[in-house]
């Protein structure tokens, strides 16, 4: 999974494969966490939200770049090529637990 874009700490975009386990596991369950980080200063970011799994032509469009041939030879509408969308409710920042945040206080 390749995190390619997001719409500030909301929204956030994904490429994989529709043939992945987890594209089945969030078509049932779309609840999800993300997590990143910066090691050398050992910080670290987690957004909990949901995940769902669009195979569209405006997003499959949206996130293609070039050299992904290599991985869906077909180009951008190749059928095992799938966009996520994270939609984030809350997280919680790390050096040190804090105290959980919703999204909206942010906005």
């Amino acid at each position: 999974m390749l995190s390619l874009q997001h719409d500030g700490l909301g929204i956030h975009y994904f490429s994989t494969y529709v043939s992945s386990k987890r594209v089945l596991q969030f078509k049932l369950n779309p609840e999800a966490c993300i997590y990143y980080c910066d090691e050398p200063a050992n910080h670290g970011l987690m957004l909990i939200g949901t995940m769902e799994v669009c195979a569209d032509s405006y997003h499959k469009e949206l996130l293609w770049c070039e050299g992904f041939e290599r991985y869906y030879p077909k180009g951008v509408t190749d059928d095992d090529y799938c966009v996520y969308i994270f939609t984030a409710e809350k997280g919680r920042y790390y050096p040190g637990l804090s105290e959980t945040f919703s999204i909206e206080e942010l906005l």
